[in-house]
């Protein structure tokens, strides 16, 4: 039993039941449909506090032990630390003075009223145990009533002392909604007074939820949740670790975890599985070149933990403020806020993938990408004119490898400023755009949401309508609020606004006219600034210096920025700034439907929960470094937990040059993003796949045919992203949460179900190490099969082989891959179906016209479910659209079959086939329309 859970003996009483002036029908424990309600939580604790009570005492013996012996070798200077103290164990002390920038004294920690411990530092500048900390018996609220509601509970919390940060709030109202049997809302607001909340919709839950499966018990005094899982009786949340504090402009709450496997919590550069030994996430929408330890660019106050035996949980915290989550080895978390409320909600999964189902149930699924999204897409800054843009796409073609779409960096742009393209550079932009269109391909450029503010009024139209309608962000005094970015002097768009929507839905228009884009690049939308807050700084005032600041990179909330005390439309910057990139993805992605009545394609680079509604996201200003490419991976495996499929790393890295090396092995890898974009920065040797040699150009080729082979399996995968909030990139633990071997792993990844890559991250090899789970995997080029009992396994990766791996009984419909998206949807399709040790396989296939708008809501799609049983493959039509008629199903490719057959039957009839010593059959020349259900047997 860890420490966490029992730091509360004292408030044993606190678990009974609390007796309220009001019938109740199922009590303050939700107990199982008929079972007898508890009369008192000590009975049911009973086992808690022998265990703990142990622990206590080998802890007070350990403890005074040492003390003792410090206490002899002079160690300690000052008066004897009370027993209550010693009592808490490092690991449990939960940080009661995580001001930066100050050294703890025992006089400013004893001021608080907590209890000082020094302890030696960590190396490497590291932040290690707190020395200021909480006793076990800190003032905090106590839950004073709790009645029953139509969908939960709602109680009183009171706080009879104050906490040492001003504007204590004394009342709180605590909501508790059973939204769902696997979704738990907790709420805890100011109980007299309106406070700013998230403008975010989320469901209304219309009952109460019949079967949990959670039992919620609270702690009376001090007030907490103890949140179990029925099944297996683990403790998700326990808050009585620590005090909860909820003041005007400081809000902590802190809990136990029941295991160390916690991963979420972005946007950070790092592993994966996050490190509880002491560290520190900030969330604060920061524009910096990804860095370990940064606050970046988006804000996703949601983590997913794995608990022992394979169960899964989420918590997501619905607040916009700057915030920080901090992490230690208990296992304990502790929620840190600077305003809005204390809005959980708790997603019992039970398995990983259904976690984010529930997480994006409550945040919105993704939308469905136009399939162009899914090709290859080429960029750099720098080009210098449309013309030498028109090389490189000309260049591209000539060598017949794969493009979809052809984007530009600001130099398109006359002066840096949004909505206009230079007359001279980018004089033939307009035509560049037209002969993409008449390739199939399309054309995407960049937007920043500064507004260049020092033009000759009537010369720049979106500054002096901006400004006439009062559109932008202001000052406290009322005046539009002037930084710095590209232009030079800007305002800054203000998209709570919905005015600001229309305002910039003209601007695309006017642009639209001159120059047919067919997607937006939204960049800089922290939003960026290149000075801190403003031309004359931040007034003074809580707003920009509060009381308490998170650890924020620049150590002040206007670091980078605009003003925390701007004013926009829907409240003050400090509360919407995390929201800032979600607001113009908003406007962006309605004005691209308006414009082009086709789906929108957005990439964003500031983000918050319910972003992929309406845009994806790449991971920054990386650099061209083996260490960025590996990173990538646990960074678009993070966003795929954060409800944001479409999402990718600049392949061959942004900033700095790249070697031919490096950027072969980062276009195997950045082949398998579901968001592929080659982009690089000005004054760098290029980097697309043309400037390289044969060798090296041909592989990135191939594995970009490769990617378009596999565009209808992807296609479909978003399809299910978009229905249901299943991951297109998927971490291997999601597939295998029972194997402990795959929790740390963020050097492979899984596309859906079933396709494994193992890409190369580091240099001058020929082989990769990589983690096979148990069972059967195919060889996807040959068919090969390899038997794995969940074990490393050496594989041959020379330079042109990206090692690929399907899983036993899936089915993955491929298609004979052309240079566009468009060119390879009218190919036949190749169904490769990889039987399982028992001779089943399943698949299906989503297929639509790949760009209108809502075609699975209207109907205007079809789709098929691909099956094999005992010797016989079936396609079954579950829906038929008439883009279906268009396309063929030509070849079927069935690995694993153990012994030749003597003939096969397509709807009863021979047809030839081939056998390969590898167990592969093939099927070749079939002819079928795609909306007609079939069936192939062999014998």
């Amino acid at each position: 039993m860890s420490r966490g859970d029992t730091c509360i003996t004292r408030a044993m009483k606190s678990y009974q039941k609390l007796t309220t002036a009001v019938p109740q029908p199922a009590a303050y424990r939700v107990e199982e449909e008929g079972a007898a309600p508890t009369p008192t939580g000590r009975g049911k604790l009973a086992p808690w506090w022998v265990g703990s009570g142990l622990l206590v005492a080998a802890v007070l013996l350990s403890t005074i032990t040492v003390w003792v012996l410090r206490q002899v070798s002079g160690g300690w200077p000052g008066p004897v630390l009370p027993p209550k103290c010693l009592l808490v164990p490092e690991s449990h002390r939960f940080d009661c003075y995580p001001e930066r920038h100050v050294v703890v004294t025992q006089e400013l920690c004893e001021s608080r009223g907590c209890c000082f411990i020094e302890s030696p530092p960590p190396a490497g500048g590291k932040r290690g145990v707190p020395w200021c900390f909480y006793p076990p018996d800190f003032p905090s609220y106590t839950l004073e009533s709790l009645n029953q509601t139509a969908l939960g509970m709602v109680g009183l919390l009171v706080r009879r002392q104050k906490t040492y940060y001003p504007r204590d709030i004394e009342m709180l109202r605590l909501d508790v909604e059973f939204e769902a049997d696997t979704r738990l809302h907790i709420k805890i607001t100011d109980a007299a007074n309106t406070r700013y909340e998230v403008p975010l919709e989320v469901p209304q839950a219309m009952k109460r939820a019949e079967n949990p499966i959670y039992s919620l018990d609270f702690s009376w005094d001090p007030f907490g949740v103890l949140l179990r899982r029925r099944a297996t009786g683990t403790v998700l949340l326990n808050t009585t670790v620590a005090p909860l504090i909820f003041t005007d402009q400081f809000l902590q709450i802190a809990t136990s975890l029941p295991s160390r496997f916690l991963y979420g919590l972005g946007e950070h550069r790092g592993t994966l599985l996050h490190s509880l030994d002491w560290s520190t996430l900030t969330l604060w929408a920061r524009d910096v070149s990804p860095t370990e330890s940064f606050n970046l660019y988006g804000a996703h106050p949601f983590y997913l933990l794995m608990e022992e035996g394979g169960d899964a949980h989420g918590v997501f915290l619905l607040n916009s403020n700057a915030m920080e989550v901090a992490l230690q080895p208990a296992p304990g978390l502790t929620w840190r806020t600077i305003g809005g409320v204390l809005d959980f909600y708790i997603f019992l999964g039970p398995d990983p993938n259904m976690v984010i189902q529930q997480y994006q149930q409550v945040i919105g699924f993704p939308a469905m990408p136009p399939l162009w999204a899914l090709g290859f897409h080429l960029c750099r800054w720098g080009y210098g004119s449309s013309n030498e843009t028109w090389q490189t796409v000309r260049a591209m073609r000539n060598y017949q490898i794969p493009q979809d779409a052809q984007w530009n960096d600001i130099d398109y742009m006359d002066g840096y400023r949004d909505f206009t393209f230079d007359p001279q550079k980018f004089a033939s932009l307009p035509s560049l755009v037209e002969d993409l269109h008449k390739h199939g391909q399309r054309y995407v450029m960049i937007l920043d949401p500064g507004i260049s503010s020092t033009n000759p009024h009537g010369s720049y139209w979106p500054f002096d309508e901006g400004l006439r309608r009062g559109l932008f962000l202001n000052t406290t005094q009322g005046q539009p609020l002037i930084g710095q970015v590209w232009p030079g002097f800007t305002a800054f768009a203000d998209f709570s606004n919905p005015d600001t929507h229309q305002w910039w839905l003209e601007n695309l228009q006017r642009f639209h006219a001159h120059v047919p884009f067919d997607g937006l690049w939204i960049d800089m939308n922290e939003p960026s600034n290149f000075m801190d807050g403003s031309e004359h700084g931040c007034p003074p005032g809580e707003l920009d210096s509060p009381p308490y600041t998170p650890a924020v990179l620049g150590d002040s909330l206007s670091a980078k920025t605009v003003c925390a005390s701007a004013k926009q439309k829907a409240s003050v910057h400090y509360n919407l700034h995390n929201l800032y990139g979600l607001m113009e993805a908003k406007a962006t992605a309605s004005a691209l439907i308006q414009i082009r009545g086709k789906r929108p394609f957005v990439i964003s680079r500031s983000t918050f929960p319910s972003q992929g509604r309406y845009s994806g996201h790449w991971l920054g200003d990386n650099r061209s470094q083996w260490k960025d490419m590996y990173y990538s991976i646990p960074g678009l495996l993070s966003f795929s937990l954060f409800g944001i499929p479409l999402v990718g790393a600049d392949i061959c890295g942004f900033s700095g040059s790249t070697s031919e090396e490096l950027c072969t092995r980062w276009m195997q890898l950045g082949a398998f993003y579901p968001f592929a974009r080659n982009h690089n920065t000005q004054n760098e040797k290029a980097q697309d796949p043309t400037v390289f040699s044969p060798a090296a150009r041909t592989a990135m080729k191939n594995v970009l045919l490769t990617r378009y082979s596999l565009l209808p399996f992807l296609y479909t995968l978003f399809h299910r992203a978009h229905l249901q909030g299943d991951t297109v990139a998927r971490p291997l633990f999601f597939e295998f949460p029972r194997d402990v071997a795959t929790l740390g792993l963020d050097r492979q990844f899984l596309w859906g179900r079933s396709l494994l890559v193992t890409p190369v991250l580091e240099p001058g090899v020929d082989s990769v190490t990589g983690y096979i789970p148990r069972g059967v995997w195919y060889d996807f080029y040959t068919g090969s099969s390899v038997n794995s009992s969940g074990e490393m396994l050496k594989m041959l990766a020379p330079l042109e082989h990206l090692n690929l791996h399907v899983r036993e009984g899936a089915i993955l419909p491929t298609q004979k891959p052309g240079t566009t998206s468009k060119a390879t949807r009218g190919n036949p399709l190749h169904l490769i179906v990889a039987l399982s040790s028992s001779g089943t396989a399943w698949g299906d296939l989503f297929w639509d016209d790949g760009e209108s708008l809502d075609t699975f809501e209207q109907g205007s799609y079809s789709y098929l479910v691909f099956n094999v049983t005992q010797n016989t493959f079936t396609s079954t039509v579950l829906h038929t659209s008439t883009e279906a008629t268009e396309v063929t199903i030509g070849t079927l490719s069935i690995f694993g079959v153990r012994k030749p057959p003597s003939k096969v039957l397509l709807n009863g009839q021979e047809k030839p086939f081939s056998y390969l010593d590898n167990q592969v059959l093939t099927v070749s020349d079939l002819g079928l329309s795609l909306n007609q259900g079939f069936s192939l047997r062999w014998l």
